[in-house]
């Protein structure tokens, strides 16, 4: 048998199983492809926004028998906050505190205490300015 009877013989089967093969690579190929999951990057979350109060007043948390009248030096701070667009676009000035406590004090002179920032849920901190406040602190009148 020649070398070109193999090719020539049973020429339209041949042909046949070359398309055959082809139409399955194909699909098996197309199959495949559906089934792996694309990598898609997810979206970058988006950058916080930062909002500054200024000139927002110190308050004093005491106890409540304590009725002496406490002074804070200065007496108003600048504090930045940061969060997502959505909470910081509904965020008011009076939605944020800043707070001296003083319930442990019984008796000192003058004194440095840290300011302490009360805000809405989904809302951080970022600086207060100053960080700590001079209190003065009168004496305790004896009854």
């Amino acid at each position: 048998m020649p070398l070109r009877d193999w090719f020539i013989k049973d020429l339209g089967w041949k042909l046949f199983s070359l398309i055959l093969a082809v139409a399955i690579w194909l699909t098996v190929h197309k199959i495949l492809e559906e089934s792996v999951p694309q990598t898609i990057e997810p979206p970058l979350p988006p950058s916080p926004i930062t909002m500054t109060f200024t000139n927002l007043p110190v308050l004093i948390v005491s106890a409540a028998a304590d009725v002496r009248e406490f002074h804070v030096t200065p007496s108003a701070v600048t504090v930045s906050v940061s969060g997502r667009r959505e909470i910081m676009a509904a965020l008011l000035a009076d939605q944020v505190h800043a707070l001296v406590d003083l319930t442990d004090i019984e008796t000192a002179r003058d004194l440095r205490r840290r300011v302490d920032i009360s805000m809405p849920a989904g809302v951080a901190l970022v600086n207060v300015n100053p960080a700590e406040v001079n209190v003065v602190i009168p004496p305790q009148r004896k009854k």
